[in-house]
């Protein structure tokens, strides 16, 4: 069954007035591991989920993406203790082409990643649980490919991703000096554990 996979961040002594360059040093990880250089979109949420956005710009891909300055800064410009700031980057893992074939070809895809920054207010103190700052990457198909049959090509590049994966998130804490990550997941089972049962089948 596929799972959604998130990294919460927690700051030592964390000031709102912070929360700008916190998402700048998060959001310029990307493009040393797979990512773009620029973010597709931003939305910024008042109060709660349930509320309709206080704004919204989308860029785009490729050419169109916004540089994540002036994305930030844009969003930004309502800064409240009670709002949270959501950014889409595009982020290009391994996945399996549908082609209709029993070995499908393997192609570089990419997905949107959304990095999320909380006011400390938003929600009722969803930071609380959640992180100063929360990335969600999407299903953990490209890690898994739990339909896909497990052949050496499909293997390296899970691998690929795995390692992708690793990288950024190790990044992404050393360079926004966060005091305390967690990766976690809907289903609540760790990603590595889910791993290492799907590739004990090769055994």
């Amino acid at each position: 069954m596929s799972d959604s996979i998130s990294l919460s961040l927690w700051y030592p002594q964390f000031r709102l007035e912070q929360l700008d360059d916190k998402l700048v040093q998060v959001l310029q990880q990307f493009q040393r591991f797979g990512g773009e250089p620029g973010v597709f979109s931003a939305t910024v949420w008042p109060v709660n989920w349930r509320e309709a956005a206080a704004f919204q710009e989308v860029y785009g891909l490729g050419e169109n993406q916004a540089r994540i300055d002036y994305a930030v800064d844009q969003a930004l410009e309502l800064l409240h203790d009670d709002y949270a700031y959501e950014f889409q980057i595009g982020w290009t893992l391994w996945e399996p082409e549908e082609n209709g074939g029993p070995r499908p070809n393997w192609v570089k895809t990419t997905r949107l990643v959304r990095v999320l920054g909380y006011g400390p207010n938003f929600d009722d103190g969803a930071y609380e649980q959640e992180g100063h700052i929360r990335i969600d990457f999407g299903n953990d198909a490209p890690f898994l490919q739990e339909n896909t049959t497990l052949t050496e090509e499909a293997v390296r590049c899970m691998e690929e991703n795995v390692r992708q994966l690793v990288e950024l998130t190790n990044a992404i804490e050393k360079e926004s000096q966060a005091s305390a990550r967690l990766m976690w997941s809907e289903l609540g089972e760790t990603l590595a554990s889910r791993l290492v049962a799907r590739l004990n089948r090769l055994q």
